[in-house]
């Protein structure tokens, strides 16, 4: 007979990922233990390992839960004029970057640690963003752009949005909303 499923089973797996994204970002993943992740989660190693069957699958699950989270920015903001439509869709993505600190760098840094397939998972997401930004940068810019250029303004824009998490204050003088609005115009003006 198979074992029932916890109630809060999600929710476990949750808590794991969230302390994990905190402890790879703080000790890279080779530097992190999962005894340390358990110590973290407040229970045992082999609990982790009922949730998940290597830390290779919680790394995954990290980066693939925040690559998730960020496409779904291109749901939310994809019709109406260009350069608005460019405009929500910074903003949205900005949104989904607060209190995303230890999974993005996670994702800058460790993506390397993940198994063939699933690193090739994560770059084909990443690959979905960075596409659905470059063909909102080309319908609004004002005059038609070559491939390198678009391609070179997108990755510029991502270089813009990746590193807020190491300076931006929500308390400052800016808010996020703002600090969308001026990387999106920033990219728009290169290419007038």
């Amino acid at each position: 007979m198979a074992r029932t499923q916890a109630a809060d089973y999600e929710e476990k797996r949750q808590t794991i990922v969230e302390e994990a994204a905190r402890l790879f970002a703080a000790q890279g993943f080779d530097g992190a233990s999962v005894a340390e992740l358990a110590e973290a989660c407040a229970t045992s190693k082999s609990l982790i390992y009922h949730y998940y069957p290597s830390k290779e699958a919680i790394l995954f699950d990290v980066m693939n839960g925040h690559m998730d989270d960020l496409l779904g920015a291109i749901e939310e903001n994809a019709a109406g004029p260009a350069a608005e439509a460019f405009a929500r869709f910074t903003r949205a993505l900005l949104r989904r970057y607060a209190g995303a600190a230890a999974r993005q760098k996670v994702l800058l840094y460790e993506i390397d640690r993940l198994p063939r397939a699933q690193r090739q998972e994560i770059i084909d997401k990443e690959r979905r963003l960075i596409a659905h930004a470059e063909g909102l940068i080309a319908r609004a810019s004002r005059k038609p752009q070559d491939r390198a250029r678009l391609r070179a303004a997108a990755m510029l824009y991502f270089g813009m949005l990746n590193w807020t998490h190491n300076w931006f204050k929500p308390s400052g003088a800016l808010t996020r909303d703002e600090l969308a609005d001026m990387a999106a115009e920033t990219v728009l003006r290169s290419l007038a």
